[in-house]
């Protein structure tokens, strides 16, 4: 079949025939055949089985036909290969029995070989790379959400006790900062090796910062990965949630796209000065709503997107457990027939 690679010049501003479409955790808790697969298997399980994983990867692109895949794993799978142990707790999330609180537990802290520590996710990148007529996305965490769950030891509703090691240990934030970073490069590069061909990086929780602690605390570090992955030629991609101040920060860094949640819209986005690839923003609990709802908040963004041919339609976050696949898959279709009947005047 034709390689469909519209989301990919959507990416780099190209003229493109309708506005790609993909969705943040497409793969995974809202289909029937994911949730029959975690009776039997965890999500470490699925991931360390390369066939296994590209068929949760693949399945939503089949069924919604969307623009792209992004590959199914979790921003604490490069962790244990540096000494984080991590285990993903049904109903809580990720938790690190041993979590970072000082400078000596920071300088224990080990370097990642994605070939030896990781191999499987790159097996699994090469496998749907013959199997995929779309472009693939794999993904890292940001250095600030990963220290978030590091120093907290899983989950926060106020990022206490990582603000509290920012403020009070400032030279072993930045050494935090600097081997996430590290990790987080050689990481993406052996994903890109295998055949990655688009990276999102996931700052989930850095809207906690205000612009100055950003500034100081985070985007030095952000503009050195960034820096050093522009070399990968592929697009790159930033996202956090409930961050909108923090978007004249990112439009400096030397990415491609910047993602956005449903706090922003396209237009204030673009109001601002984003310049870039614009990516987003439909509510995920939209997808909830009578679907006379849903097309009327879709085409407002789409409207708004499609004022610029740097647009990429995607939720403000991660899909729902509760959403119906079909909902997906009609929303996809929409958007796809909708603006390419427009794009066509």
């Amino acid at each position: 079949m034709e390689f469909n690679d519209q989301f990919l010049k959507a990416c780099r501003g190209e003229a493109h025939s309708h506005v790609p479409v993909w969705y943040m955790r497409q793969a995974g808790r809202s289909q029937p055949e994911y949730r029959e697969l975690k009776e039997k298997y965890s999500l470490f399980e699925i991931t360390h089985q390369p066939e296994l994983c590209a068929y949760v990867t693949k399945l939503p692109v089949d069924q919604y036909q969307n623009d792209a895949a992004i590959l199914y794993k979790d921003i604490m799978t490069p962790l244990p290969a540096i000494g984080i142990d991590v285990e993903i707790k049904s109903g809580i999330g990720p938790v690190i029995a041993d979590p970072v609180r000082s400078r000596q537990d920071v300088e224990r802290l080990g370097e990642i070989t994605p070939e030896v520590d990781v191999p499987y996710v790159l097996e699994t990148i090469k496998l749907l790379r013959t199997q995929l007529t779309v472009p693939l996305i794999s993904f890292a965490g940001a250095p600030f959400t990963l220290a978030s769950y590091i120093i907290e030891g899983g989950p926060s509703k106020n990022y206490n006790k990582t603000k509290a090691f920012m403020y009070a240990e400032p030279e072993a934030w930045y050494l935090l900062m600097d081997k996430l970073a590290e990790m987080t490069i050689t990481y993406v590069k052996a994903q890109v090796a295998a055949g990655a061909q688009a990276i999102q990086i996931f700052d989930s929780w850095v809207g906690t910062l205000n612009v100055a602690d950003y500034r100081t605390f985070v985007k030095p570090v952000m503009n050195k990965i960034f820096t050093a992955l522009k070399a990968e030629n592929i697009p790159l991609i930033m996202f956090g949630v409930g961050a909108s101040h923090l978007i004249h920060e990112w439009n400096d860094l030397p990415l491609d796209v910047i993602g956005l949640d449903w706090r922003l819209s396209v237009a204030e986005a673009r109001e601002a000065g984003v310049k870039k690839t614009v990516q987003g923003n439909l509510d995920p609990a939209i997808l909830l709503a009578p679907w006379e709802v849903i097309e009327e908040r879709t085409r407002a963004i789409l409207d708004e997107g499609m004022k610029s041919p740097n647009f990429i339609f995607n939720l403000g976050h991660g899909v729902f457990p509760e959403v119906q696949p079909e909902t997906l898959k009609r929303l996809t279709a929409f958007v796809h027939d909708y603006s390419a009947s427009k794009m066509k005047r």
